[in-house]
């Protein structure tokens, strides 16, 4: 089955209100690490790359690494470009094949959003691929103030441009952050209820490394099909190179360090699944 519509995997999690692991990847081996834990879990699995390691990794190669390692991937997945406010890099994934992409207009005024996001997501349906959508931003964990819960638009404000863009997901402002939380965070979950009650499209949950297994569950039941997960990829793999190099000084052989972090990351990427209720969710 191996590569399948974002929307696909994010409408069967909806409908069945399971979390599917969306997971930022930052080189080929954390690609490879994430899907052969979906594989061995039978989760479905949404692979996610950042504007900063497309262009890091080059289009091309970023692609040609995708294509090699979902060859033989027997669960569903997707490729997502995370949080991209350049059109440009927007058109090229999706010319490339990119399964789905995040316009983040959030910078933007909501109308200047709306007017360029109904043009991405026309764009993207002429390739088949998805679109998620955005219109508040996230800060970093260490910006909080305690009060973003609060520093949201009107319900209507969301209905409505979720509504005129056509968007597949949308990614609500609720409380989180990106990055590692110093205390758990205080979320608005009805806001999760409120915008599926009145639009009927999965949300998507970002920030979600440090959220508690409590949160994730209820924010789950309400509709967030798309769980967002990248500090905690990369603080698998950045502490799980120090540990070995900690461990074994003066041992340079670069496949031993590789081991212990495609290992780190690989148990990271299954705890999510499983804390989601994604294992053995895959189809075929």
């Amino acid at each position: 089955m191996p590569v399948v519509p974002t929307k696909e995997i994010l409408d069967r999690a909806f409908g069945e209100r399971y979390g599917v692991a969306a997971i930022n990847v930052v080189n080929d081996l954390t690609m490879e690490a994430v899907l052969a834990a979906a594989e061995e879990l039978k989760a479905p699995v949404i692979i996610q790359t950042s504007v900063k390691h497309v262009k890091m990794t080059g289009l091309d190669a970023m692609f040609a690494m995708w294509q090699a390692y979902t060859k033989d991937v027997t669960v569903p997945v997707a490729l997502h470009l995370d949080h991209c406010p350049e059109r440009d890099v927007i058109s090229a994934c999706l010319a490339k094949g990119w399964s789905s992409v995040l316009f983040d207009a959030s910078k933007l005024s909501v109308e200047e959003n709306k007017r360029q996001c109904i043009e991405v997501v026309a764009e993207a349906r002429r390739y088949g691929a998805h679109v998620e959508g955005e219109i508040e931003g996230f800060k970093r964990t260490e910006e909080m103030t305690g009060d973003e819960a609060k520093q949201v638009q009107t319900l209507e404000v969301a209905v409505d441009f979720i509504k005129a863009t056509g968007v597949d997901v949308f990614a609500p402002a609720i409380g989180n952050a990106h990055g590692m939380y110093k205390t758990t965070p205080t979320l608005d979950s009805q806001r999760v209820t409120d915008i599926v009650a009145a639009t009927g499209i999965p949300v998507a949950l970002h920030g979600g490394t440090g959220m508690t297994p409590e949160q994730f569950s209820d924010l789950i039941s309400r509709g967030c099909a798309k769980v967002n997960i990248s500090t905690a990829l990369k603080i698998a793999f950045m502490k799980s190179g120090y540990d070995f190099m900690t461990e074994h000084p003066g041992d340079y052989d670069p496949p031993k360090i590789f081991t212990a972090q495609r290992a780190a990351v690989m148990e990271m990427a299954k705890h999510h699944m499983r804390l989601f209720g994604s294992e053995g969710k895959a189809w075929t």
